[in-house]
């Protein structure tokens, strides 16, 4: 060390030299070496065999480089042609298509793969790679790019596949959404990881930088996650799924149209779109109409009769009216039940079940009409509340 390096030395506080020294090895953390460097040239690659012939060719470095560019090309067409050939003899004895997917997907990454590390070859053969190893470091994302993509595609694929196979019932149509999500998730996480590494960038700094990014983020969109995790429990418990006629506790009722990772949407009766949080739905009571071992709903109509009137008459009437109903199901079959004495009734409740919740209405509508007529025609009274005056005269008045 000079001695102007010395007294530059003393003149900086240990602090501030130990703090550049943390600097430094914290650049060097971040930084590493690339995977570019350590791929080598084609000598390595070769067999004994060929390598004389290659070094005299070596002399010409841009023939060289040509000759390796073209021979891969040509070998990632080969290489395509004879892993999709074996492999489609061996898918077509199934009955799958899923197989026949995969197959379409994997044609782009095979050949990329192929060439695109034949370029690399090429490059470091024309003595290239000094200046231009931003371009090594290119190709080698454009290959991560290209599995990535027909990774996420994969992923569609077979979870569709899979979705419609009754043997496997660990994924269905309603929890597609969420392995999807996962997958594809880790996916893009793994080759974000490999990209990094390509361009020299170590994860780890990274990742300890997102970490408090990730805290911040957190407290920012708490009801954003919130309504995130709840979408992911909906989709694991199953409380409905698209389709069911649903009453949730903030009054909403209609029918599921959308499941989503945010949100869940329903049409009511209204022909009315209604979007409610999965926060919201995950911490409230859901009443699903649609549930149970089969999608029918039970109805009942309440009736009261006068006293005097034939009970047995009036539930033999009730019945007939509901198997007479083309909206009620046969099914299990309507019945009519005496629940009590009124205070000016005797008390009765038809119980019928119909196909479809969202009836309801309609069905109560038409059945009160054919119980008022029927009556009517039966001589039943339907009795109504009476309340008699007695006016007492004062003495004297």
């Amino acid at each position: 060390m000079t001695t102007q390096a010395k007294l530059i030395s003393t003149m900086i506080p240990p602090t501030q030299q130990s703090a550049d020294s943390q600097n430094q090895e914290s650049a060097e953390e971040i930084f590493v070496e690339p995977i570019a460097g350590q791929i080598g040239d084609v000598t390595d690659w070769l067999p004994e065999a060929v390598i004389p012939a290659w070094e005299a060719v070596a002399a010409y470095p841009l023939l060289g480089g040509l000759i390796v560019a073209v021979t891969f090309f040509v070998l990632a067409i080969l290489v395509r042609a004879i892993v999709l050939r074996s492999l489609g003899q061996i898918t077509s004895r199934t009955k799958s298509d899923l197989d026949d997917a995969l197959l379409h997907d994997l044609r782009g990454p095979i050949f990329n793969t192929v060439f695109l590390f034949g370029l690399i070859l090429a490059i470091n053969s024309a003595g290239l790679a000094t200046s231009s190893g931003w371009m090594i470091n290119l190709l080698l994302s454009l290959i991560v790019v290209s599995w990535m993509r027909a990774s996420l595609s994969l992923s569609s694929t077979t979870l569709d596949s899979f979705a419609r196979n009754p043997n496997f019932k660990l994924i269905e149509a309603r929890t597609i959404p969420l392995f999807d999500l996962v997958i594809k998730l880790l996916i893009i996480l793994f080759g974000s990881y490999v990209l990094l590494m390509i361009w020299g960038i170590n994860p780890v700094g990274w990742l300890a930088s997102a970490g408090i990014v990730g805290i911040a983020v957190g407290f920012a969109a708490k009801d954003t996650l919130a309504n995130l995790f709840s979408g992911f429990f909906i989709l694991a418990d199953s409380p409905y799924k698209v389709g069911d006629y649903v009453n949730l506790d903030t009054g909403e009722r209609g029918r599921v149209t959308h499941i989503g990772m945010r949100s869940t949407r329903m049409i009511t009766r209204d022909d009315i779109e209604v979007t409610v949080p999965n926060a919201i739905i995950a911490n409230g009571k859901i009443i699903n109409e649609s549930g149970g071992p089969y999608l029918k709903m039970r109805v009942r109509l309440k009736v009261g009769a006068a006293y005097g009137s034939d009970a047995h008459q009036v539930c033999e009437l009730l019945e007939k009216i509901a198997v007479e109903h083309d909206k009620v199901c046969s099914h299990p079959a309507p019945r009519s039940r005496m629940r009590g004495f009124g205070d000016s009734s005797l008390d009765f409740e038809l119980l019928a079940w119909i196909d479809e919740p969202e009836k309801r209405g309609l069905v109560l509508h038409e059945l009160h009409l054919a119980v008022y007529d029927s009556f009517a025609e039966a001589d039943i009274e339907i009795p109504y509340g009476k309340r008699d005056l007695y006016i007492k005269e004062m003495p004297g008045t």
